[in-house]
């Protein structure tokens, strides 16, 4: 399937992330995979980067694979911390202990 940003699939995406639990972490290809679209990691990206225009959601709450945070999303680090989430250096989440198991 072609990697079409739609709306339905902007909102298929949103809702996914609006379910990660506070004091958890999901990764970009983690939502890619529950919405059907594995290759799509960085369409999720670009998704949440748009957020804002359609609500408010836990963005900050979506790390890379490694579970580094976004380069430009500052208030990243400070909002995960106010739910508990622990990392392993400046701008890694420990992904062991903090990952979405959904």
């Amino acid at each position: 399937m072609p990697a079409v940003l739609t709306e339905d699939f902007i909102y298929e995406i949103l809702s996914v992330v609006e379910e990660i639990p506070e004091g958890k972490v999901a990764s970009y290809g983690q939502i890619a995979r529950l919405v059907g679209r594995d290759k799509n990691s960085r369409l999720v990206g670009r998704v949440l980067s748009m957020a804002e225009y359609y609500g408010e959601y836990p963005c900050h709450r979506v790390v890379n694979h490694a579970g580094r945070l976004a380069p430009h999303f500052y208030e990243q680090k400070n909002l995960l911390l106010e739910e508990g989430v622990g990392f392993k250096d400046d701008v890694h989440v420990d992904m062991k202990k903090y990952l979405w198991n959904c």
